[in-house]
């Protein structure tokens, strides 16, 4: 199970490692590489993903299970929140919106192969929609929907699930090209979340750290009521065991500093998150494992 767990991680770990080499000693502006992956590599693995899903009613499973793990963590924070005193806005994103893309997509793929990356792609879009909407609604005082019909990602999403329940057809070679361009977005993603651990602070340990537990206490309980709830197969219930407990997303910290909610602690919350994820994923992939 040791060996099993590090051949799956080592591959995901080595990339992250390269991205904080390269943003340790080249220091490049990530940004429009971001910008790149968000706006093309990502969207054409989202098209190519869901365009080749079998869409029924056997995915209402794992819809409803990615919505319990998304929403409930977040209706925890609001009591935690008031007996605290910590800021609801800053603190309940990082627990509703975790990394589902450049860290949870290669993960799945590493852990179950091929054959998750369509589950672990549309896992990745419920998130992902629910956080420019909801997410930007909770933070913003205006109508994101603006916003949201113009993400790539959606219209990606959109199109890609239009055509697939319609049964109209994609043309082969259209079907290649996307394919082959979204191949870039998984290194990218990996490579771009390791050069963010290059601003990792001391100042911030504790909060990253409080956000950890709370992150963990929160996604083990939405694990919990998927489990005893939703009837999941064995492969989708051994995703969301990590897709409720992983830390958070990268863009929970971009809209903090968009809206300036304590942008500050959110970092802290997203770079030490995700350094952890080192300690912590092994546990909850063998964990995972032993669930099948």
């Amino acid at each position: 199970m040791v060996q099993q767990v590090i051949g799956i991680l080592f591959p995901v770990l080595a990339l992250v490692l390269v991205g904080f080499s390269v943003g340790r000693w080249l220091k490049p502006d990530f940004r429009p590489i971001n910008r790149i992956n968000m706006d093309t590599f990502t969207p054409a693995l989202v098209f190519s993903s869901l365009i080749s899903m079998p869409l029924d009613t056997k995915q209402i499973p794992l819809l409803s299970a990615s919505l319990i793990a998304v929403l409930l963590p977040g209706l925890l924070m609001f009591p935690i929140c008031r007996l605290t005193g910590l800021n609801f806005k800053a603190w309940a994103p990082p627990h509703m919106f975790r990394n589902s893309g450049n860290l949870a997509i290669p993960l799945f793929t590493y852990t179950f192969g091929d054959s998750a990356l369509s589950s672990a792609v549309l896992l990745f879009v419920v998130s992902a929609c629910v956080h420019i909407s909801l997410g930007l609604a909770l933070l913003s005082e205006g109508n994101p929907l603006k916003q949201i019909i113009r993400m790539p990602v959606f219209l990606a999403a959109s199109s890609a699930l239009t055509l697939n329940l319609t049964g109209i057809g994609v043309w082969a070679p259209l079907y290649e090209a996307t394919k082959l361009l979204g191949q870039a977005a998984v290194p990218v993603m990996l490579l771009s979340l390791g050069a963010q651990m290059c601003h990792i602070r001391l100042s911030g340990l504790r909060i990253g750290i409080l956000c950890t537990l709370q992150s963990l206490l929160t996604g083990a309980i939405a694990f919990s009521v998927i489990y005893f709830f939703i009837p999941l197969p064995t492969l989708q219930l051994q995703m969301m065991v990590l897709f409720t407990m992983l830390p958070p997303a990268v863009m929970n910290y971009l809209f903090a500093e968009r809206f300036s909610i304590e942008p500050a602690k959110v970092a802290s919350m997203v770079l030490f998150g995700n350094f952890f994820s080192i300690f912590t994923l092994p546990l909850l992939l063998t964990f995972a494992l032993s669930l099948g």
